[in-house]
């Protein structure tokens, strides 16, 4: 099973960045401000005037290996939520097998992993009678590995976007987590009407 990513929604557009810039002199706006906005846009970005890039932000459900779970945690973002082994017994046992091994390192992650989600659920049977459910589910989780997917619910305002993109769409960065980044800026770019049409374009200059 392979990393997905769905982009449930969004916020803002270059316009209401440009308009909270503007909000220390005048947000009104017609035909004549209105074609300032993106060499405002690139003004603000390229001399570090960033917060009003708060002012926008994009909504993902991203299924992925717990790995790059941790590399989505490190960022400066807005929110994020995830499925909890503390909470509940993760039933489904998603797994994520890299593309690029030789298939007899596949076969070995994945009996590997098979055994240690085998492991798992026993153990929340066996310790449930001594330590309770709740901690048998949460220590039961050390069974787990970092191959082991879970969903998240993550929201990025565009400044913490620009941010995730630079570090983790780079070449120095894990493949899964490159791979997710690159898809999350496609969708932002596929979005109807390209609202952020001039932030994207100055962010693929300057990062």
């Amino acid at each position: 099973m392979g990393n997905t990513v769905e982009l449930l929604g969004y916020y803002g557009s270059d316009e209401v960045i440009a308009c909270s810039a503007w909000t220390s002199t005048s947000r009104e706006l017609d035909e004549k401000k209105r074609k300032r906005i993106p060499k405002l846009i690139n003004m603000l970005w390229s001399h570090g005037h960033e917060t009003p890039f708060e002012k926008g932000s994009v909504h993902f459900l991203v299924d992925c290996d717990i790995a790059s779970h941790i590399h989505l945690l490190k960022h400066r973002i807005s929110s994020l939520n995830a499925e909890s082994a503390r909470y509940k017994e993760l039933k489904e046992d998603k797994t994520f097998i890299p593309d690029d091994w030789p298939e007899e390192w596949k076969l070995e992650l994945e009996v590997y992993t098979a055994a240690g989600n085998t492991l798992y659920h026993e153990a929340i049977t066996a310790l449930e009678p001594t330590l309770g459910r709740k901690r048998a589910k949460e220590s039961a989780r050390f069974f787990k590995t970092y191959n082991s997917m879970i969903q998240s619910d993550i929201m990025f305002n565009m400044r913490s976007f620009a941010n995730f993109q630079k570090l983790r769409n780079s070449e120095h960065a894990q493949k899964e987590i490159r791979e997710l980044a690159q898809i999350m800026l496609d969708l932002v770019k596929n979005i109807k009407g390209n609202p952020f049409k001039h932030t994207l374009a100055i962010w693929e200059n300057t990062l």
